[in-house]
């Protein structure tokens, strides 16, 4: 019979007709009608599947579906699988499941025909009894089995003849951004062809769905690298459909797609990649019912210089495929280095060889053709000295730190690479990490790989949490080259330095880790925490943080929206969602959980472990979480019935108001300020602002003078002129509007972009627009007018107040505000614009120029006042009392000006100044003529007609 049964195998393929997919089209004809018991038992099905069933010795698995919700990138994700006994006698029917290692089971159930058996957690004993088992199955596990960031959940029941049974996983997690990217994978390994496999996975995002892409399925092997060369299109059936904060991904293949797949079977991750809306702003702040959750991940933002030394192990095990690997990921990353940067090599077997001792050096295209030399000559040798190698890199690093005037900026990492256990030297882990630590002595962190099964990953794991690092394994199958890159370019490129994120301390608890020594590109920071006022209206964050040159203080007051109006059950896709009615309190009970997991695993004294231990324990029982100190036990429920309809809930995104405070000194601030903050902004009323309305303001002769410049679009205009001697330079740019009806003008003019320029002490610009500021200082950073921030260098702050002004303070002597204009519905003839105010001039010298620089040192003198009363505030009486005999004459450095009484309206109309008037394009009231004060481009500097320099 079986030869019998290979020949029409054989004769099958060679017809040329592709058995399994024969096959599969038959299992999809019939398997698709129903999948009750009787009905499958009782099916016709083709005679070669009957022969294979017959030979077939489990269970078959009927239906395969996994259904997940992913709201503000917490993930509620459920598996369900039915497995089918359709023989004589009763079979075990195995359920194995990868899931990500950083996730926590929350929910198993059983349903074998009447009977229901659920998970029940409870605390992890010293010792288990065989009791307790089950004497029908055997426990679940999710432990059997570990991958790259994977852990095998397996569980198996026995299925009496001619029945079915259903298992049910939940489990939860918070998606990690890397490389800009949110990543959620679900693995799909049944080892069969499904007649119902499908996959949904329903995401929300306040902020705004970016970037959503599904890429191919991914075999085991590549994880963590994946993409299938050539192939970047979804796996087939795939159905993608999103709107601006939803969207909804389905993978349905029939038994003919999946065996075009794989022969036998799917194997592989379905996986979904995308990021949201962000900006420089303290982040995505939501909170719902006594919560809150923030993340923090800000965009624009020049990279830090990094001082970095490479620890690369060349033991005798990492000879062949490893060493190689590693070689060439180290030729990209050397190649990936910035100008600013500097480094070193240590090589390390039983010996410790140092590339170029007792020194780092800048990356330059000597230096770095020399480091490639250097990588391609090593050679596997020896034995596992990892204590001395550590030793050696710390010491490098402290050396560098201590002999050279480093930037405070830069910053400074060991990145750690082995395969094996420290057999030569210290061979202790206990030893090790104490050594470690007290080299690092927190000046720096240190990063670390392991690659293979032999490596002692929780050392390696351990040493990168007691010294703010990160830590990665891959199994000796994989692409340790790629994986090696691929961390790299996770920690290759710092934007911010020692990020403090305080909230008011009378309103918060409970607040997981505020403080990171580190923000690297594409990564996030995610905090949360408890309320205790919830009557209270907002909460205040506050986030301080260095960037290269400078410090930036971020801040924001967030709305505490009521439930109501976090509920989203109404939300197209989501209607049977399975999640919390408070996600946000599973994702801060998750995060605080996985804290007291890395605090125990990092201290030694056993009195804090234990404490630890029931800690996290307590809060996983209370959240129903499989964690190390908690297990799953099944349980007979007495009735059969389904879990129960979870109500889902949205966040909060609004904010209601903003305010904004300066960082005062060079380090940030050790916690949150009690003082209330206030807006304070010194304005004169020398301006140009409006149409544009020139206004300079003479407190010595108690009068203000003004004037119009009836400018073309496109102009840019010379409003201050000091480059040569305090260096500081304004310019503006005009853009045009049409005249309003029945007016005398033949269009509008306003300021669309004001340019401030500085090259002393050192070379910077801003450019500010109604929607965006660029400060540039030899690293350029983008900052918005919408969301409330403060940023200083050495000689230059910048304070925004959200959709209002921003201050600009140059050498704390000089200070400009910039007024922002915003139309929700503006006029034909109106457009968003800005206006200049001129704060402090004293750092401005007597020689400055410009259409306002050049009274700020000037006087002028009004020679006839024909009222006694024009230098003062003027009520409505009083001003049409001035209308009969307007007209005075005004000085101006020899010059005769007529002027007449006008009143106008600065700060945004909010208050009215009384001037005397210079018509004619301020003809003779300034030096020159209009077209003499023309900057030929935004960062002209010329000082004097007709010349012409740049910044």
């Amino acid at each position: 019979m079986i030869l019998w049964l290979w020949l029409c195998w054989g004769f099958s393929t060679s017809t040329g007709q592709p058995d399994s997919e024969l096959m599969a089209r038959y299992l999809e004809e019939e398997l698709m009608a129903d999948y009750s018991i009787m009905e499958q038992v009782a099916r016709r099905v083709p005679r070669q599947a009957k022969f294979l069933q017959r030979l077939e010795t489990r269970p078959r698995m009927s239906e395969f579906t996994v259904k997940s919700t992913i709201i503000s990138r917490y993930a509620f994700t459920t598996v369900s699988c039915t497995m089918v006994n359709s023989g004589s006698e009763a079979r075990e029917g195995v359920f194995e499941m990868q899931i990500p290692a950083a996730a926590f089971i929350s929910n198993f159930t059983i349903i074998i025909g009447n009977k229901t058996y659920y998970g029940e957690v409870t605390g992890k004993e010293k010792k288990h009894s065989s009791e307790d088992k089950a004497k029908h199955k055997k426990p679940p596990s999710s432990m059997d089995g570990r991958e790259n960031g994977y852990e095998t959940f397996k569980a198996s029941v026995f299925i009496p003849r001619k029945m079915q049974a259903k298992f049910l996983l939940h489990y939860e997690e918070l998606l990690q951004r890397r490389l800009g990217k949110y990543e959620y994978t679900v693995s799909i390994r049944p080892q069969q062809l499904v007649g119902r496999l499908r996959v949904e996975v329903n995401i929300l995002e306040n902020s705004g769905i970016v970037s959503l892409e599904v890429p191919p399925l991914r075999n085991s092997k590549h994880k963590g690298n994946g993409k299938v060369e050539g192939d970047v299109s979804p796996p087939p059936s795939t159905v993608v459909g999103h709107t601006k904060t939803l969207a909804k991904v389905t993978f349905n293949p029939s038994v003919v797609e999946q065996t075009r797949i794989a022969r036998n079977g799917i194997l592989g991750d379905f996986i979904i990649r995308y990021d949201v809306n962000r900006e420089l702003s303290v982040g995505d702040v939501q909170i719902l019912n006594g919560y809150f959750v923030h993340y923090f991940a800000p965009i624009d933002l020049p990279p830090l210089p990094k001082n970095v030394v490479f620890v690369l192990d060349s033991s005798a095990s990492m000879v062949g495929t490893k060493l190689k690997q590693t070689k060439e990921a180290l030729f990209t990353i050397l190649q990936d280095l910035r100008p600013e940067d500097h480094f070193n090599i240590v090589g390390f077997s039983n010996r410790i060889k140092v590339w170029q001792q007792d020194q780092l050096v800048p990356v330059t295209p000597n230096n770095i053709r020399d480091a490639k030399k250097y990588i391609y000559n090593m050679s596997p040798t020896g034995g596992t000295n990892i204590n001395s190698a550590l030793q050696t890199g710390a010491k490098l690093l402290n050396d560098y730190i201590a002999q050279n005037d480093i930037d405070a900026r830069s910053v400074s990492l060991i990145i750690f690479l082995t395969d094996g256990r420290p057999t030569v030297g210290e061979t202790q882990s206990s030893k090790i990490l104490s050594d470690t630590k007290a080299a690092i002595r927190d000046k720096f962190c240190l990063f670390t790989i392991g690659i293979g099964n032999d490596v002692d990953h929780k050392l390696l794991e351990r040493m990168a949490l007691e010294n703010c690092g990160m830590t990665r394994h891959f199994q000796e199958d994989e692409d340790a080259g790629s994986h090696l890159k691929g961390f790299y370019d996770e920690i290759g490129t710092p934007l911010l330095s020692d990020i403090r994120i305080d909230y008011s301390e009378d309103n918060v608890e409970q607040v997981t880790q505020n403080f990171f020594p580190n923000y690297f590109n594409g990564s996030e920071i995610v905090i949360a925490g408890k309320l205790i006022n919830r009557t209270s209206d907002s909460l205040h964050v506050e986030v301080t943080a260095s960037n290269s040159k400078k410090y930036i203080l971020l801040k924001t007051d967030v709305a505490i929206d009521l439930p109501s109006r976090n509920d989203i059950r109404g939300v197209p896709g989501l209607e049977d969602g399975k999640g919390d009615k408070n996600y946000i309190e599973r994702a801060w009970s998750y995060l605080t959980i996985k804290e007291l997991l890395n605090s125990r695993l990092k201290t030694d004294d056993n009195q804090e472990k234990e404490y630890l231990t029931e800690k996290a324990k307590s809060m996983a029982l209370a959240y129903n979480f499989v964690t190390p100190f908690t297990v799953l036990k099944m349980r007979e429920a007495g009735l059969h019935s389904e879990p129960p309809q979870e109500e889902l809930m949205s966040p909060s995104t609004d904010g209601i108001g903003e305010k904004l405070q300066s960082l005062q000194g060079h380090r940030a601030p050790p916690g949150i300020r009690r003082q209330q903050d206030k807006q304070r902004i010194r304005i004169s009323k020398t301006s140009a602002d409006g149409d544009p309305h020139f206004i300079i303001d003479f407190p010595s002769g108690k009068f203000s003078v003004c004037f119009n410049i009836d400018g073309e679009p496109g102009d840019i205009l010379r409003l201050v002129s000091d480059h040569k001697e305090s260096g500081v330079t304004v310019n503006g740019q005009l853009i045009g509007a049409p005249a309003p009806p029945n007016g005398h003008k033949k269009h509008r003019t306003y300021f669309s972009t004001i340019t401030i320029l500085s090259n002393k002490p050192e070379r910077s610009y801003l450019e500010v627009t109604p929607k965006r500021i660029i400060l540039d200082d030899g690293e350029r950073l983008l900052l918005s007018c919408h969301r409330s921030a403060t940023v200083r260098s050495r000689s230059l702050e910048v304070s925004i107040f959200a959709n209002s002004n921003i201050t600009v303070t140059i050498r704390d002597t000089i200070s400009f505000v910039i007024l922002i204009h915003h139309y929700k519905k503006p006029a034909p003839y109106q457009r968003n614009h800005l206006g200049f105010y001129i704060s402090n001039s004293k750092g401005l010298s007597s020689d400055s120029h410009g259409l306002l620089g050049q009274f700020l040192n000037h006087e002028v003198k009004l020679l006839q006042e024909s009222l006694n009363t024009s230098h003062q505030q003027v009520g409505q009486n009083q001003t049409e009392a001035l209308k009969p005999n307007p007209t005075n004459t005004l000085k101006v450095k020899g010059r005769l000006v007529p002027v007449v009484w006008k009143q106008r309206r600065i700060y945004n109309g909010q208050q009215e100044v009384d001037c005397w008037f210079a018509k004619n394009n301020a003809e003779k009231l300034i030096d020159g003529s209009y077209k003499d004060y023309l900057a030929s481009h935004p960062f002209d500097t010329g000082t004097s007609f007709g010349t012409i320099n740049s910044l």
